[in-house]
This record gives structure tokens, sequence and C-alpha cells, in this order.
């Protein structure tokens, strides 16, 4: 699927660490209110000096649902590219003088804001941020300068075996219709090409506002400080449009083998798996997403130890859960192999996932990966980009502050039964779509996937 990678445009050279305990109350420590229309939250914590801002707004790819597929990108893409009355030189110079950051970047559903400065030019950077998302300043020569920067990305990306592998993937798993499903490469190129000024006009009329924005402040911030700068900022912006839900999960698709030939590729990409119907926040899906840790993650998950480390067959093979935070999502492996080793590499991984989803996990499994999933939890939370993301993409699935504190009691209470249970509800390997992409032959016939029984 298309990934739009953040546009960054100035970085500001400090890794900063937020005092994050494991016993710590979070949800206590957050303040979350409305301002000027915006959903913000504000956690203090003990850096000093130094402020980070995470902020998502619903207007991402799949907003652009009848209309031109390459408009929510480019619009994403026009907005450090000067604001009405201050041109981009100008708002370089303003942040570069403070050492401040501000970068915006679009993905499947959402816009989403990234900034970093001191505490003591909060109010600077909070007004360019509002400046450059209500009346960007939208120049013809930029967008010309837009669209041939998103089309040049978008034909180095053709000869990516990765992202084509997942391209296929996502348009074999989800409908049309479907927020997660992607459209082409080629149709993107074609749209970007086709794409004009007055429709990135009328799509950021129609989709900037701060009716489902969310802003998250982590750092040394106070509420009131906070919610002074948001409404000074945004006061009398309207408008903004809600997630696109829709009213069925996907289901199973009727291709399940298919080809991406790409020619003198010194890897094949492969991806293996099926949308699962689950959102996050839905029943069962904590447990899947337990369970697919303990099959494919990182190397002390069963794939790396088997496929790669045991068998020698790849370098880069895992599992994972995606696209699930608004909307039900999907479930895969990916992996590369070398052509001469593809046919062993997935035979070996459809044997792995048969006896998985067979006999699921052991209590030992679980104990240890609950133990390095809240961990790994802890640590995330331990810098205040961290954390802040961390709080927006909860807020984004459904929760409230409280999920802070309730991950981890989550993850502790899930039992064995539980997690084996999920997998074998919502998984079928015998159904899974199997893409691969690179140097194979069109025709060629894959390994046969396993029967359910």
């Amino acid at each position: 699927m298309i990934r739009n990678n953040l546009l960054k445009r100035r970085v500001l050279p400090v890794l900063l660490f937020a005092s994050i305990s494991a016993s710590a109350n979070m949800a206590e420590q957050a303040h979350r209110a409305s301002a000027a229309g915006i959903d913000v939250v504000t956690y203090p914590t003990a850096v000093k000096d130094v402020v980070v801002i995470v902020g998502v707004l619903p207007a991402g790819d799949a907003m652009a649902e009848a209309g031109n597929i390459a408009i929510p990108t480019l619009a994403g893409m026009m907005l450090d590219r000067g604001a009405k009355g201050l041109d981009k030189f100008a708002i370089a110079d303003r942040l570069e003088n403070v050492g401040a950051e501000i970068s915006f970047g679009v993905g499947t559903q959402s816009l989403e804001i990234r900034a970093k400065c001191l505490k003591k030019d909060l109010a600077l950077v909070m007004g360019l941020i509002a400046a450059e998302l209500r009346i960007p300043a939208l120049q013809a020569s930029e967008f010309a300068k837009a669209k041939q920067q998103f089309i040049g990305s978008l034909a180095a990306s053709l000869q990516n075996t990765e992202g084509r592998a997942q391209e296929a993937f996502g348009s074999a798993v989800f409908p049309a219709g479907h927020p997660n499903r992607p459209h082409s490469i080629a149709e993107y190129m074609a749209a970007a090409k086709s794409a004009t000024l007055e429709e990135l006009k009328a799509f950021h009329a129609k989709y900037y506002g701060p009716a489902y924005m969310t802003l998250v402040l982590v750092g040394d911030v106070t509420a009131d400080g906070v919610q002074a700068e948001v409404t000074k900022a945004f006061s009398g912006w309207t408008g903004g449009r809600d997630y696109i839900r829709p009213a069925r999960p996907a289901a199973a698709s009727g291709q399940r083998d298919i080809l991406v030939p790409l020619s003198d590729k010194p890897s094949v990409s492969l991806i293996l798996g099926q949308a699962t119907g689950l959102r996050y926040k839905d029943p069962d899906a904590l447990a899947l997403r337990v369970g697919t840790a303990i099959f494919g993650h990182g190397f002390t998950g069963r794939l790396m130890g088997t496929v790669r480390d045991k068998e020698g067959l790849t370098y880069n093979i895992g599992a994972g859960v995606s696209e699930d935070t608004i909307v039900d999502g999907a479930w895969d492996i990916s992996a590369s192999f070398a052509p001469a080793l593809l046919d062993k590499g997935l035979a070996s991984t459809r044997r792995e996932l048969q006896k998985w989803w067979s006999d699921g996990v052991t209590e030992a499994e679980l104990a240890d990966h609950k133990q390095g999933l809240t961990g790994g939890y802890f640590v995330g939370l331990s810098t205040t980009g961290g954390l802040a993301s961390t709080i927006v993409t909860s807020i984004q699935r459904g929760y409230d502050l409280t999920w802070l504190d309730g991950y981890p009691e989550a993850i502790k209470a899930l039992t064995r039964a539980q997690v084996n249970n999920a997998i074998k509800t919502h998984l079928d390997p015998s159904t899974m779509v199997l893409v691969e992409a690179g140097s194979v032959k069109a025709g060629s016939a894959a390994p046969p996937a396993p029967s359910r029984n």
C-alpha cells in the first residue's frame, strides 16, 4: 500500500526523554479539553524547556473518494510551501532562528502534524502550524513543483519490490470502496499529472478544519498555557470531516496467488495474509496481536528463529497486524527471499504458519511476550515524541486517556485460550492471499496452501 513519508523540513538535534515509570498513573497526568474546536491533550513531563507536538486530522488518501486520488497527498505537500502573507523562506527562517521543526505527512486517512520547539517559542510555532493549515499560499508555481516531486517519487517506487507487493496485497484483500484499499502507482502517477490547483483548493476547503482534529503537546507545558496558545492560533477556524468507516468489514477476496514480475531484482518480496475484519478496539484484536508477536515479531518470533536462524533461508521475515487503527485491518507475513531460495522459503513459511495456527502458542511463550510487550510499551513512552504519538494513536483507536494505563493491564490479563481462539477464529491459512514481487516469472506455480483440516 502506498505510504507517504513525513515531509520533513527541519530537524531539532535533540533526543528528548520523558520521565515515565511503569507504576505511574499516566491518565491523571494528562489533561484533555477542547480549544477552538480542536481536541487538545496536554501532558507535562520532567523535560525542561522543550515541547513536542503531534497532531492528526482526517485528510488522508482515502478522502479523495471519487475525486482525483493524488489530491490529498499534494495538499499535504503544499502546506510547508508558504502561507498567505508569509512565503516558505520566511517560515524557514523563523523556524531555523529558534531551532524548531514542523513537518507534515499524509497517510491512508490522516494528515499528520509533528513539531518540536523550545517552550519559549511555542506561540511562534503554534502560530505557524495554524497559518500553514488554515491559509496555505497554494501558489501555482509551487503546485507544479509538488506535482513533479510526487511523480518522481512514484516513478522510483515502481521498481521497489516491497512497495509493489504491498500494493498488490492491499488491492486483493480490501474491496473497492474500503478506505484501506490502495490505488496502483500507475493510477497515482496519472492522477498527479492531471491534478489541478482548483481541485486541491476544493479539497482543502472541505477536509481541513478543527472538527475532528487532535493535537497532543508533551514536555514542559501546562494545560492553561497550551489551551491559550491553541485558542489564539486557531480561533475562528471552522470545518473538517470525520474519518471514513465502512458499513461492513472486508471479507476474503477471490484472487489468491499474485505475481508482480520485476526484472533483475536480487530478492523477491513475499506477502502472505488476509483481511482480519477487526479494528484495534474490537474483542479478540489485542489477543490476535499478541499471538502474532509470538509468531513473527523480531528475533524472538518463531519465524525468525526457524526460517532465518535455523534454516538460513532469509535475513528478513516477520508477521504483523496493520491498518486497523480506525477501520478493520489486515494480517500478513512479509519476507524477502533470494529467487533461488523462494520455493524453499515459502514452503518453510507455510509450514510454520500452519503449525502456529493449528497448535497455538504455549504458556511459556505467552508469559515471555507479555513481559516483552509491556516493557517495549514503556520504552516507547520514554521519549516525548513516543508518548505524544501513543496518545494520538490511542485516541484515533477510540480510547480515552485511561488506556495509557489500561494497555499493560489488558496485556497482563490475556490468557492462552483467548490468544489461541483469536488466531483460529480470525485467520485461515488455506484462504490467504500470496503475493510475490521481484524476479518471478508469470505463470510459475507457488507451493499450495495447506488445507484447513
